[in-house]
């Protein structure tokens, strides 16, 4: 088997191939694809092939470009609410000595690999089971187009600030503080940034704006590990410092498919890990129940923290999963011989195998909400986040759901013909706060949530009019089934991309589709005619004008 798959030529194709199969496969049975792409990996294993230099390359390149395009959608701000840092910091703790005395009970249970645990390396490994996966997170948030509402970013703010407890952890651990030229990089980045904005301004629409994208991503990742800070970091930081620019979510989009196909490698060589037996599989089915104890902390520590129960809820179930960081503390204790190689093996099937349980979780986060609310909702405080109050919609007839481009389009068409009762829902605040300074009616909220539908009373409003105007096709089909399940019987509209799409938003209980792109021709058309027949009536004025 070896001999095999010896040369380059032919392992590039079997594992890219492979790759196709399973996530195709998972795709079939209503799995994310990535979890194909870690089963994978353990059938490559199986098989005898190593993951190669040319792998973790492109993993590396992959994680850089996630944490570059996290950036570019990041609020410093947000870091410093205390539902963030507080929640990230509580949690890390009490998790970390939650498992730590786990794994020393375990150990007195004789049970293989826990026994030969003593305090440090169970307290290494227990920090390591507390951290959740940045890369799997943020893969949901984006395929659900989540990334921008309450829940996606209080996620995204768990994440960073748990990047940076890795980065201390680091620095500890390998005896490797900062160079004294970090605070030299950090002072040069900031100074340069009015000129990054000036170079993306001209760096166009096209290929020239990729290559800018990709020269800071990698860019930035190499110099914050030249004054040994960690590299993914400054992927992250180069990425926040264009996140006010206006065109940060056009560069975000234009590296999406180059940012996809390079986390291949990423899943790919966390299943190429190694391949577990029966004692690594025994550890494996002891620490992935574990799980439920990190998402309800989680649950617990947001309600308290005045979130509402319903992104309380989503967030957490998100956040419900290990992290590929648990390979690398992993990997750090095997260097210094705290734990053995196995625990390498172990983490990466753990890993492996609560993305799989965290995948079908957030498939059914919403029903499990719409189940559970009453008993979820003696959890939530009386009081409310600055911003997430009750939105009134009374005297309401039109929703515009997502102001984006479209959504603004056709907010203004409604007013431009007669209609005044309309208003436009957002999830991302900055795009709100633009929205009423140009005099249109907007509020913040996230449609697609059941906690939205279920403090609106929907059935009894006047709201006769949904336009779902989110670029995320699955967003849409997510809303117009919760109205419906809430009793809407009004009329609900969606925009779609792709013509296979109509199905699914026609099955979600929407009653119109109109493709972007097709509808984009009809109305260029409509606006041409117009001004072709403004122009002839003034042709045909100024003859009459003549013969008079």
């Amino acid at each position: 088997m070896e001999t095999l798959f010896s040369s380059v030529d032919y392992k590039d194709p079997i594992w890219i191939a492979t790759a196709f199969f399973f996530g195709l496969l998972a795709r079939w049975i209503g799995l994310p694809p990535l979890v194909g792409f870690l089963v994978t990996g353990f059938f490559l294993n199986h098989l005898g092939i190593e993951s190669g230099a040319f792998l973790h390359e492109m993993a590396d390149i992959g994680v850089t470009l996630l944490l570059f395009s996290i950036g570019l959608k990041l609020r410093v701000k947000e870091l410093l609410h205390a539902e963030v840092w507080g929640v990230t910091l509580i949690h890390t703790l009490f998790i970390t000595s939650l498992f730590t005395l786990g794994l020393l009970l375990l150990k007195k249970i004789q049970i293989p690999l826990f026994v030969e645990l003593n305090l440090i390396s169970a307290l290494i490994i227990g920090f390591a089971l507390s951290f959740s996966s940045t890369v799997f997170v943020v893969k949901i948030l984006e395929d659900r187009g989540d990334l921008l509402s309450q829940f996606g970013r209080l996620a995204i703010g768990v994440l960073v600030v748990q990047d940076v407890f890795a980065v201390l952890f680091l620095g500890i651990s390998e005896a490797k503080m900062p160079s004294v030229w970090a605070a030299f990089l950090i002072t040069l980045i900031i100074i340069a940034r009015p000129f990054l904005y000036k170079v993306l301004n001209k760096s166009g629409h096209g290929e020239l704006q990729i290559l800018y994208g990709l020269v800071l991503a990698l860019g930035g990742a190499s110099l914050f590990e030249a004054v040994d800070l960690k590299a993914d970091l400054g992927a992250l930081v180069f990425g926040a410092l264009l996140a006010n620019h206006t065109k940060s979510q056009e560069l975000a989009k234009a590296l999406f498919s180059i940012k996809e196909l390079f986390l291949l490698g990423f899943f790919l060589s966390i299943g190429m890990a190694g391949f577990p037996d029966n004692s690594i599989l025994l550890v494996v089915a002891i620490l992935l129940p574990f799980l439920l104890i990190k998402t309800s902390l989680f649950f617990l520590l947001f309600t308290q923290f005045k979130v509402r129960t319903g992104p309380a809820t989503t967030t957490s179930i998100g956040l419900g999963n290990y992290s590929e960081f648990g390979l690398i503390v992993t990997t750090v204790a095997v260097s210094h011989q705290w734990v053995s190689q196995e625990w390498v093996i172990v983490m990466a099937v753990l890993v492996a195998s609560s993305f799989a349980v965290s995948s079908a979780a957030n498939n059914y986060t919403d029903n499990f909400y719409t189940r559970f609310s009453d008993w979820l909702d003696k959890f939530q405080r009386s009081i409310r986040l600055k911003g997430d109050e009750d939105i009134d919609l009374s005297g309401i007839q039109i929703i515009v759901c997502g102001m984006g481009r479209v959504g603004t389009g056709a907010y203004d068409q409604l007013i431009h013909q007669g209609e005044k009762h309309v208003h436009g829902l957002d999830s991302d605040e900055k795009i709100v706060l633009r929205q009423c300074k140009s005099g249109r009616k907007a509020s913040t909220t996230d449609v697609s949530s059941p906690d939205f539908w279920s403090r609106l009373d929907i059935k009894n409003s006047e709201i006769k009019w949904i336009l779902l105007c989110t670029s995320n096709v699955h967003a849409n089909a997510i809303t117009a089934n919760l109205a419906r399940q809430k009793g809407f019987k009004g009329f609900i509209s969606s925009t779609t991309h792709y013509p296979d799409e109509d199905y699914t938003l026609t099955h979600a209980g929407v009653d119109a589709v109109f493709n972007i792109y097709a509808e984009a021709g009809v109305g260029l058309v409509q606006q041409s005619e117009e001004i072709i027949n403004f122009l002839n009536s003034n042709k045909d004025s100024n003859k009459d004008s003549k013969i008079e």
